[in-house]
């Protein structure tokens, strides 16, 4: 039997409490941690790749992504605070190196940051030491160390980003530049921030650092030193966020916004501004300062109970895309959001807002977690007060909804229509519909941590402590109560037939019930371990439970079988596969470890790191291609099941999923109402658009005809051009040939003369060289001559030398020994004088002796005397140095002041420059404002001058409006009568149809009398069928006469009863034949019948059809001589205002309104001519349609048979 592998598919959830976690690894792409994994996951594809952490760590701290975006650093705590180098890469994302802190002890690293050129790495261990580590990481060396502070936590760690050896370092009342030379890191400046906290810094360019303090203010250093500070929120939105929290709590103090993460990009920064809110700032014209251009806002979730709380969420962490096309963004609720930068800058009027990365994650503990047999679905719930249903084949998030009380379990129905969700006051059963989860019954269950529906789904199991209640689906009626546990139960499991329900509780007991009679089969109590979890399996009897003693039982009729011990390792829950192949046990460590069945006698199992916290749940789906588990952290992971060579497991029969939904009447006929606007606004918008795009082919033609007119003529002129160019071109053409010609000539003469002259001179240079090289012969031989000479004359000379040298040798020798004789006689001398003068020197070291002892008495005692002055002096120093201590200190107040000073003038000329800018701006506001009023006043002086024309109209028209409405109120007065007989149709239709149900009744009946018929002939042929087998055994006894009596005697018995027997004798041969022939007539009666029915229905349906149409034709009709009214009135309502304003003015020439007036008349004739010629073509067609009706029922409503007709005698 092949071995069971699980491998991570999918996982649903974030890990919050990580600095940094969101990185771009491409533009597709990202990387965040999610149990105890971090995941790339594809935005655009939705696939995920899983880098799974470092076994026996206690979860992840930081992450870091190299410049380059080739390299990821993850920080985890444990016994010793690692640093992991991953290659994205490689395929798997190959481990490269593992860094710790050596020598140094050190339990985590709380922030990093990779170098620009991706070589170096930084990483800040954490308190008390607070250690700055700066890693040559590749070579696994440490360059220098450096502590960073000594209270207060450290945020954030940054390169500069042209710079390798420049280093920033932000934190509580800490912001400090260090540079790295001579094997140290020393820092650069000195700035005391004792009241900010700095929670985020990013570099802007090689000297400015933008930092985002808790108190919502940005800090701007360059070259180490504070330039300015700004706010990160505008004024207005400060004093709405204090206002509301001032209506929301008044006794809660307001906090203010803050700047939690700050990320650069090409046009500025983006940083969080309070909750849900990030800003984007751009550079200004002036190089000093930004601009804050755009607000972002995280939008309410519309399936919480309080939408707003989603608006409320912390930004963690800012990134952008390496593009800068994207911005995305993570939240302390462990929500992942982002949003295109284009989008955000394109929408000027309106709110810009975040959208989900993935889906929404649950925030909290996962308490629950269930899946259906119908639908590839999967429900959890949380302490987050939400209830969610995930798709494990598409990987999506189906459908939330948040409660107002924390939900404690979940079950899912087999069919995956209800669901059941324990909470902390009640139960409750809803259905999962199409858009909404929605309570349709409640059970008083008060803290219900565990429910499951039967598999049949027409029983439910929900646990209330130490009891288990029972209950109908179907009724909802409380069937059976198990009593025994004594403490609470934690895990319940149905059996596959669902007659047996198996509990485990924290008593120590393991239960299997009689679901039928509520009695206990069996039990094993096991007081020194408290259980978690249970499991059944499929096939045998066996029962499988882990709890508190770290091991995993198998229970058989109530005897412990095997034990596995779990190296002192908390399993939490279990599950089994449904072939029963593996067992998968959850730990609290968070791993997952995959054993086989039937269990090993050794420790021999396969451990998978899955979550950072106590795994929950563990279910496996009913197909087993997936194992589920959640766990305390908030993630939801999907594990493939496979075996070892990378297949699923082999299924008994293939599942199909059921595609309905459920959905209420009421939300169908909306969606439904909802669609027939939208399908009407469609073809209005259609219409629209076709008449748009009349009138611009209509503007592009005439456009097309003025441009190829344009053409055509510059064609033509271009054409003129072309030729005279041409002509142009031949006459130059004809003059180069010709000097051409004369070039060539002359060239051909100059070449000849050239190679004459030439020849002449290499003859006179030829003659030459051999003039010369017989000079050099003769050079050559004359010189050697004189070398011979010169060797002769130095032979000669070198022997007159030595001659002479010798002879001055011997005089030397002579005169050295008499100077040695001198010598003696000089040294004897010498003796003499050394011995005078020794005893002299003596008489004056006395002389000295005594003069200088008398001066050391008068020196000791000057020395006495100045130590006593000394002492006072020192006394005077140290309290004049003291002095200048103190005004040394209040010197630096004082300048710290005026440096506070000098920025608060500086931030104040700005401000005075901008309000001058402002007032200037508003001047010219003002002076264009008073041109549009003076224009104004003229345009309202013409419209005066309209008024009175406009009134004498208006009047007019009145006259006209009076017959007119007298025309509408007749044709109301038709449409209600046509109403009217649209109703009775409607009611003639309901009748024809009610008499085509009872004719499919009949045939209903009629068709149960011939399926009865045909039953008992084949029970009858079955009959005679097991006598012809009885039959052929008796022949078997012919030549045993007994016993083919017998044997025929037993036939009797067996198939011959007395009331066949009689039966047989009473029934007469004439009746037999009678009642078949009268049952043919009958049967052919009722094939007519159908016939003629089927055709009647045709007719009666096309006929119906034909008649909605012409409906709907003449409704259409009606609505649009509604709007040409509504036109109509809308034009007379624009004249009477027009009227009303221009009583003023002269009137008109008579002759004008007398023209207006004729106009006006022809076009009420037109319009009540055609009124009067619809309204009578309409009449005509009612009137067609009520005779086809009249005829119609009349054909369609056969008539009744009486109940004393009989049908005739049949005739032999």
């Amino acid at each position: 039997m092949a071995a069971v592998v699980a491998q991570s598919h999918h996982i649903f959830g974030l890990r919050t409490g990580v600095r940094n976690n969101l990185l771009f690894f491409d533009e597709q792409t990202v990387i965040f941690p999610s149990g105890n994994n971090c995941v790339r996951y594809n935005i655009d594809q939705k696939w995920q790749r899983f880098i799974p952490g470092t076994e026996r760590s206690h979860g992840m701290q930081a992450l870091a992504i190299s410049a380059n975006r080739r390299y990821l650093a993850v920080a985890e705590r444990g016994e010793k605070g690692t640093i992991t180098v991953y290659d994205l890469q490689h395929e798997q994302s190959r481990k490269r190196k593992v860094l710790t802190g050596g020598e140094v002890p050190v339990q985590e690293f709380v922030c990093m940051a990779f170098s620009p050129d991706s070589k170096y790495l930084l990483g800040q261990a954490g308190g008390p030491e607070w250690t700055l580590f700066y890693w040559v990481w590749d070579k696994h060396k440490v360059m220098a160390t450096v502590k960073t502070t000594s209270t207060g936590p450290i945020s954030q760690v940054s390169f500069n980003p042209q710079d390798n050896t420049q280093i920033c370092v932000s934190g509580n009342a800490v912001f400090k530049l260090f540079r790295y030379a001579e094997g140290a890191l020393k820092q650069s400046n000195s700035i005391k921030l004792d009241t900010q906290n700095i929670l985020s810094h990013a570099w802007m360019s090689e000297e400015r650092v933008i930092a985002g303090t808790e108190t919502g203010r940005l800090l701007v250093f360059e070259s180490g030193d504070l330039r300015w500070e700004m706010s990160a929120t505008s004024k207005a939105s400060t004093q709405e966020a204090e206002r509301r929290k001032s209506e929301d709590a008044p006794s809660v103090p307001a906090s203010l916004p803050r700047v939690t993460a700050i990320t650069a990009y090409s046009k500025g920064f983006a940083c969080s501004a309070g909750p849900g809110t990030v800003c984007l700032f751009e550079k200004t014209e002036e190089k000093d300062n930004y601009r804050k251009t755009r607000e972002i806002k995280i939008p309410p979730d519309l399936c919480s109970n309080e939408p707003s709380q989603a608006e409320q969420q912390e930004i963690a962490t800012l990134c952008i895309s390496p593009s800068e096309e994207t911005l995305a963004t993570s939240t302390d609720r462990g929500q992942l959001y982002h949003i295109t930068l284009s989008s955000a800058e394109m929408s000027k009027g309106e709110q810009a807002q975040f959208e989900f990365l993935s889906h929404s994650f649950h925030s909290s503990v996962i308490t629950g977690l269930s899946i259906c047999m119908r639908k590839p679905l999967i429900a959890t719930c949380s302490l987050d007060h939400s209830v969610r249903i995930w798709n494990f084949e598409t990987n999506a998030l189906e459908l939330y909804k948040e409660f107002q009380e924390e939900s404690y379990s979940v079950a899912l129905h087999p069919s995956g229509l209800f669901i059941l969700v324990g909470f902390s006051d009640k139960i409750r059963l809803m259905n999962l519909l199409i858009d909404d989860i929605r309570t349709f019954k409640e059970f008083t269950v008060r803290g219900c941590r565990e429910c499951a529906f039967s598999h049949g789904g027409h029983m439910f199991a929900a646990v209330n402590g130490n009891v288990i209640h029972i209950y109908s689906t179907t009724t909802f009626d409380n069937i059976l109560n198990l009593k025994g546990h004594n403490g609470k139960v934690r895990s319940i499991a149905w059996s596959a037939d669902d007659s047996r329900l198996v509990s485990c509780g924290m008593d120590g007991a393991v239960y299997e019930w009689n679901t039928l009679s509520g009695k206990r089969e069996s039990e094993s109590v096991l007081k020194s371990c408290s259980y978690t979890g249970v499991v059944l399996s499929p096939e045998t009897k066996s029962i499988f439970a882990v709890g508190s003693d770290c091991t995993l039982k198998e229970i058989h009729d109530c005897q412990i079988l095997r034990e596995v011990v779990s190296d002192d390792v908390l399993y939490t829950t279990i599950a089994m596969t449904r072939s029963g192949r593996a067992l998968f046990t959850g730990t609290a460590t968070g791993s997952v470890r995959a054993i086989k069945y039937p269990l090993p006698l050794q420790k021999e199992w396969t451990e998978y790191q899955a979550h950072s916290a106590p795994i929950t749940k563990m279910v496996v789906t009913f197909d087993d291609q997936y194992l589920l588990t959640v766990s305390e952290d908030g993630c939801l992971l999907i594990w493939k099941i496979i075996d070892k060579e990378g297949r699923g497991l082999k299924r008994d029969k293939e599942m199909t999923y059921a595609e309905e939904i459920l959905i209420t009447k009421s939300d169908l006929e909306e969606k439904n109402q909802i669609m027939l606007e939208l399908k009407t606004r469609v073809e209005e918008l259609k219409m629209e658009n076709e008449y748009q795009l009349r009138l611009k082919d209509m503007n592009y033609n005439e456009k097309i005809k003025d441009l190829t007119e344009k053409f055509t003529q510059q064609m033509e002129s271009f054409r003129t051009e072309n030729k005279v160019l041409k002509t142009e071109k031949e006459k130059q053409e004809v003059v180069h040939q010709e000097a051409l010609s004369e070039v060539m000539e002359k060239h051909s003469k100059e070449q000849q003369d050239l190679e004459s002259t030439n020849n002449q001179k290499l003859m006179l240079e030829y003659e030459k060289y051999h003039e010369l090289q017989l000079k050099s012969q003769q050079m050559q031989d004359s010189y050697e001559e004189k070398l011979r000479q010169l060797e002769d004359s130095k032979v000669r000379a070198l022997e007159e030398i030595t001659q002479f040298y010798e002879a001055k040798m011997q005089e030397k020798v002579l005169t050295l020994g008499q100077c040695q004789d001198e010598s003696r006689q000089q040294v004897r001398e010498f003796e003499e004088m050394k011995k005078q003068m020794e005893e002299d020197s003596d008489r004056e070291l006395q002389d000295i002796r005594v003069k200088y002892e008398c001066k050391l008495r008068e020196e000791k005692e000057t020395n006495l005397r100045l130590k006593g002055e000394t002492g006072v002096m020192k006394k005077k120093f140290s309290s004049l140095q003291r002095e200048i201590d103190d005004r040394n200190m209040e010197i630096e107040k004082l300048k710290v002041e005026q440096q506070k000073l000098q920025a608060v003038i500086k931030s104040l000329e700005k401000d005075i420059l901008g309000l001058k800018r402002g007032i200037q701006e508003r001047h010219l506001t003002i002076q264009d404002k008073d041109n549009l009023i003076y224009d104004l006043k003229k345009k309202n002086l013409e419209l005066e001058k309209f008024k009175f024309v406009l009134d004498y109209k208006i009047k007019d028209l009145k006259t006209k409006i009076e017959p007119r409405e007298n025309d509408i109120k007749e044709m109301k007065e038709q449409i209600q009568e046509m109403e009217g007989e649209l109703d009775q149709f409607h009611k003639k239709n309901t009748q024809l149809e009610l008499t085509i149900a009872d004719l499919k009744l009949k045939l209903k009946a009629t068709d149960k009398e011939m399926h009865k018929e045909m039953q008992r002939v084949r029970d009858v042929e079955a009959l005679v069928r097991r006598f012809k087998t009885d039959l052929h055994n008796c022949v078997g006894f012919i030549q045993e006469p007994k016993k083919l009596k017998e044997s025929i005697r037993e036939l009797y018995e067996r198939y011959v009863q007395q009331s066949d027997v009689v039966e047989i004798v009473g029934v007469d041969a004439d009746i037999q034949r009678e009642y078949s022939r009268q049952r043919e007539h009958l049967e052919k009666n009722v094939a007519s019948l159908k016939r003629k029915l089927a055709k009647d229905t045709e007719v009666h349906r096309a006929d119906n059809v034909k008649i909605m149409k012409e409906n709907v034709s003449l409704i259409k009709e009606i609505n649009d001589l509604r709007k040409e009214l509504r036109v109509v009135r809308a034009q007379v309502h624009d004249y009477e205002s027009q009227v009303g304003l221009n009583k003023k003015n002269k009137p008109r020439s008579t002759t004008d309104i007398r023209t207006a007036a004729s106009a006006g008349t022809v076009m009420r004739l037109n319009f009540e001519e055609e009124a009067e010629r619809i309204i009578q073509l309409q009449r005509l067609e009612i009137q067609r349609l009520r005779q086809e009706l009249q005829g119609q029922s009349r054909t369609l409503t056969p008539p009744t048979p009486s109940a004393s007709t009989k049908l005739p005698a049949l005739t032999a």
